[in-house]
């Protein structure tokens, strides 16, 4: 069972080969788009008919992750697309350290009398959850399921790899060869909110016009 969509995306990007984000810039992005794809999953944030996001539910969620998240929606209007750009190395942080209190990662300890590090290695003792999401996940985009059985999470997550050119889950092949089932996946997420499926569809896009160009999207 998914823990979130925010978290499962961390896992979707960690290269348990090298035991680390095989791009972490990329990763801030993706687990930003994930965790508020989470919260209009649970129904806590909606758009409006302007297309700005508005928050429907401000019950706690039970993840600090989501309510810092959600603190910040109710502040003022934005659309999911500045959404997904804004604060998005901070919502990485707190995914990662979300994820070493359910166990799923470790942090190295901070060594008060070493150097100042930006932030602490994180490493995964057990990768086949990582690597059995990405497989499922590549499976869901390589497949010929109906995509209409796709559980909407999984649709959100297949979407995000695609547009996110998560190369540890599809390469560029994949992305060309199986183009019209990804749209059919995005188009899973317009269901519930059109401008939410429409920052994902863009999503490789908003990363390089905010980065001035990123490497790793091969």
């Amino acid at each position: 069972m998914s823990r979130g969509l925010h978290l499962d995306v961390y896992l979707l990007a960690f290269d348990t080969r090298s035991q680390s984000l095989q791009d972490r810039a990329r990763a801030g992005f993706l687990v930003r788009a994930g965790a508020l794809a989470e919260l209009a999953h649970r129904g806590a944030a909606a758009e409006d008919a302007a297309g700005r996001v508005r928050v429907v539910s401000a019950a706690a969620t039970a993840d600090p992750v989501l309510d810092t998240l959600l603190a910040e929606l109710g502040s003022r209007p934005h659309t999911w697309k500045s959404w997904i750009r804004r604060n998005r190395e901070e919502t990485l942080e707190a995914v990662e350290e979300r994820l070493a209190v359910l166990g799923v990662v470790t942090m190295a300890d901070r060594d008060p009398y070493g150097p100042v590090v930006p932030r602490r290695p994180v490493a995964m003792a057990d990768p086949r959850e990582a690597l059995d999401l990405q497989v499922r996940v590549a499976g869901l985009v390589r497949g010929g399921a109906p995509v209409a059985a796709v559980p909407f999470a999984d649709a959100v997550l297949a979407a995000l790899a695609a547009h996110g050119h998560l190369r540890l889950v599809l390469s560029r092949h994949d992305r060309r060869a199986h183009a019209g089932r990804i749209a059919e996946l995005t188009d899973r997420i317009a269901d519930r909110s059109p401008g939410l499926a429409r920052a994902v569809g863009g999503l490789n896009l908003t990363m390089v016009a905010a980065q001035g160009g990123m490497g790793g999207g091969g």
